[in-house]
């Protein structure tokens, strides 16, 4: 499938979630929409799984039998389900019973089956206890299926929902059904739902232009030609992970098999849940991934709470996109917490450098980190200019990247990409100010391809461009006081072109002559015509 054809299936999803939704606001319509195409996910895969599994023992069903052809196997197959599952189990690493898979909920709502919502309430507890070895407890714990905003009994609930269904099956049935189709379907709707939630889309999406700079940025190690070949990536981490698009860029980058495993946390459950969605429906197996439910700030994970130094968990590719100067309320005990002691405490205004500082401490020693956060992190006084001054002093940051303002739903300032390694191969400070590069849209201004591969290939090769990047020594940056502010390294200011007093007065004089000449003219026409003495 084309990329028009990927983009024209987001657009034929939106248009149905548009039209359906009604008095429903996009935020509680989102989980209905996302879940029933990750449930169209598993469930292609699963049937597309168990057709190669059978075999020729597939069932092959008449035209106008809309039963899954599992169903019909499982029916005539009772003793053997069970060394079935295992084999599934292994291949494709979870199970569901036919009458839970889209074909037959969607069959139910063709039909307006009175025993739809009843099905799908036990198919969504099914495949969040028994279809995967790991529990995913709660995956589908958004979504109120009693809801008042369904309707108002049973009876309105499930013919609502028989709708929905139905067009959400007509609308996906001319369209491929891969994972990569339905990956990117999802994270279009992921990101229209966010343009539609305004400020709130912060809380769950990054757009995907800078989610792929952040991605480039911290896999360019691993593919240095000079290695032969990619080195692989042992664990990746984004402690604020949203959706997860962001850690699913950086795998896009290093490929299926490029990264040992991917590690999450959320605070926010709702995004929680559509991060666990997001990685099953790119194809990533519940193996391979772990999003944890969680406050990053408390480091609440047990698997990072670890104060035995031995026994660390690092990780070599940190992003990270952190709600912007969040404020939080750090105990006097924080102070001593082993991610901050060496620092002191981020300001109780300000909680960027604390999120800064707390992927910082997980990472490897060869590993790098680029954290989204505003501008004021590198400029503000007080405990953050103490925070920023150490790093810099330790050789820690190694870029800071400048963007255009408006490019988020959720601000329209200008935000800052900090790239921070603990063995930095330069002693400089490389600036690249890409304020002024982008183009304007409807909402929100974007980044262009031509916009990121400069920013990618500037960080890559360390250039130096007039008005748009500089490599500044250390002692710059000391005579600078510490402060980062981009413009006094890399100033893009445009000077305006100098103005000829001379030549404009001549042009004024011109135009007031001209002026005086229509003036006669009109009068001499009112007088022909009889209207002025």
């Amino acid at each position: 499938m084309t990329a028009i054809e990927q983009q024209q299936l987001g657009k034929t999803l939106w248009a149905i979630a548009d039209d359906l939704r009604g008095a429903m606001n996009a935020d509680d319509f989102r989980d209905y929409m996302l879940s029933f195409l990750f449930l169209r996910y598993l469930s292609d895969n699963y049937e597309a799984a168990a057709k190669k599994e059978l075999g020729a023992d597939y069932p092959v069903l008449e035209k106008d039998d809309k039963r899954p052809p599992i169903s019909v196997w499982y029916k005539a197959n009772k003793a053997d389900i069970g060394d079935f599952e295992k084999q599934m189990r292994r291949k494709v690493h979870y199970v569901i019973e036919p009458k839970y898979l889209w074909s037959n909920i969607a069959e139910l709502a063709r039909t307006q089956n009175d025993e739809l919502l009843h099905t799908l309430q036990k198919g969504f507890k099914y495949i969040e206890n028994q279809s995967f070895e790991s529990s995913f407890q709660g995956l589908f714990s958004e979504i109120n299926l009693d809801s008042d905003k369904l309707g108002r009994g049973y009876p309105e609930r499930n013919k609502r929902l028989c709708t929905i269904i139905q067009k959400i099956a007509e609308g996906i049935a001319k369209f491929s059904t891969n994972t990569d189709i339905l990956g990117d379907a999802y994270e279009y709707l992921i990101g229209q739902f966010a343009a539609g939630s305004g400020k709130k889309a912060g809380e769950f999406y990054t757009p995907q232009q800078i989610s792929t700079i952040l991605s480039e940025i911290v896999t360019l190690d691993s593919q240095d030609p000079s290695l032969g070949k990619k080195k692989k990536l042992d664990k990746v981490l984004d402690f604020a992970c949203g959706s997860g698009s962001l850690l699913l860029n950086v795998r896009r980058q290093m490929g299926a098999h490029g990264i040992g495993k991917i590690y999450g946390q959320e605070k926010n459950i709702t995004t929680y849940n559509l991060s666990r969605m997001n990685m099953l429906l790119h194809g990533v197996k519940d193996t391979e991934f772990e999003i944890h439910h969680g406050d990053s700030l408390l480091n609440d994970w047990d698997i990072l709470n670890e104060m035995n130094p031995a026994k660390k968990m690092e990780f070599d590719a940190i992003v990270a996109n952190p709600p912007f100067s969040y404020r939080w309320e750090p105990s006097e005990s924080m102070g001593e917490d082993f991610r901050f002691k060496s620092y002191g405490l981020a300001p109780k205004s300000a909680a960027d450098f604390a999120f800064l500082l707390h992927g910082f401490h997980f990472l490897s020693k060869e590993g790098t980190m680029a954290i989204i956060l505003p501008h004021g992190v590198l400029f503000r006084g007080g405990a953050e200019q103490r925070i920023r001054t150490k790093l810099l002093k330790d050789n820690n940051i190694d870029a800071v990247i400048g963007l255009p303002a408006n490019l988020f739903f959720s601000t329209g300032i200008p935000v800052c990409i900090l790239v921070l390694k603990k063995c930095k191969k330069f002693d400089d400070v490389l600036f690249i100010n890409a304020s002024e590069d982008f183009e304007k849209d409807k909402r929100q201004n974007k980044l262009n391809e031509a916009h990121i591969e400069k920013i990618i290939d500037t960080y890559r090769h360390r250039k130096e461009i007039e008005k748009y990047s500089h490599c500044a020594t250390l002692q710059e940056i000391s005579d600078n006081d510490y402060n980062l502010n981009i413009p006094r390294y890399v100033n893009n200011f445009k000077e305006e072109e100098a103005i000829d007093i001379q030549a404009v007065m001549k042009e004024i004089k011109t135009l007031e002559a001209k002026r005086t000449d229509l003036d006669n003219q009109i009068e001499g026409y009112l007088k022909e015509l009889g209207l002025i003495v």
